[in-house]
């Protein structure tokens, strides 16, 4: 069994009035691709932005309770939000790559990071790039914009900007939503492989991708984990009748 990454105890977080996350206990572990589903507005977004604390930036939130990083709580006074991102990347729903060359969005993070040297600018640049898999296919166009990149090839440009600067965790959320099936199936793989590496947090509504690239899955229902544990057991046996429900689509 792989270790425990991550730990969320009783994690509780209100946006104004809204009580947008309820007691969230949940365990992902190492090394593996865990799927957080469930319908619209259910929590599953707003819990993975916890991780990496993006929603420091929302106006009128509150977080209590506890969200451990390899046993350290990321929401302590001590923690450096901006180590703590370099640590934890993540990838949205939009292809978001900056208006810029394709090396400079790659390069981005880790010249931000303080990384000047030329030769390991290239050397990260490319490793990343090998990663995400879109490597051979920009490989010859790595000073054209990347927004002149198809919408599949933008998002694992996305990655490979995320993966630059080295992280234990990458965070996805929706990351082929907005694709079509074939570059969906190119991301579903390159999430499968990514897993040897890197802990990765996926939020999806696809059901059949969730089954796909996961071993573990939690299933969110207003604002709570009503249920999580291996993708088999979420997706085969599930236990509660309102996992079953929504599997079955019943609702959602």
């Amino acid at each position: 069994m792989k270790e425990g990454k991550i730990q969320a105890l009783g994690l509780e977080l209100h946006y104004g009035g809204k009580h947008a996350l309820k007691n969230i206990c949940l365990e992902i572990r190492g090394n593996a691709v865990t799927a957080l589903i469930g319908p619209s507005g259910c929590g599953k977004s707003t819990f993975l932005k916890c991780i990496n604390r993006m929603n420091d930036l929302v106006d009128g939130v509150k977080i209590e309770g506890r969200l451990l990083l390899d046993g350290e709580d990321v929401y302590d006074k001590r923690v450096n939000t901006v180590l703590l991102r370099k640590k934890v990347g993540m990838v949205f729903q939009q292809p978001s790559p900056f208006p810029m060359s394709i090396y400079d969005n790659i390069a981005y993070g880790p010249r931000l990071h303080g990384l000047r040297n030329g030769a390991e600018l290239d050397r990260r640049v490319e490793e990343a790039l090998q990663r995400a898999a879109v490597f051979e296919e920009v490989k010859d166009q790595l000073d054209r914009p990347a927004l002149g990149l198809s919408g599949g090839q933008q998002q694992r440009i996305c990655i490979a900007r995320a993966l630059a600067v080295e992280p234990e965790v990458l965070l996805m959320d929706e990351p082929t939503s907005a694709l079509d099936p074939i570059s969906t199936l190119k991301i579903e793989e390159l999430i499968s492989g990514l897993k040897k590496k890197y802990t990765l947090v996926v939020v999806t509504h696809n059901m059949q991708q969730a089954a796909r690239i996961s071993e573990d899955a939690a299933f969110f229902l207003a604002g709570e984990v009503v249920e999580a544990g291996t993708a088999d057991s979420i997706f085969c046996r599930p236990k509660d009748k309102r996992t079953q429900d929504y599997l079955g689509g019943r609702f959602g």
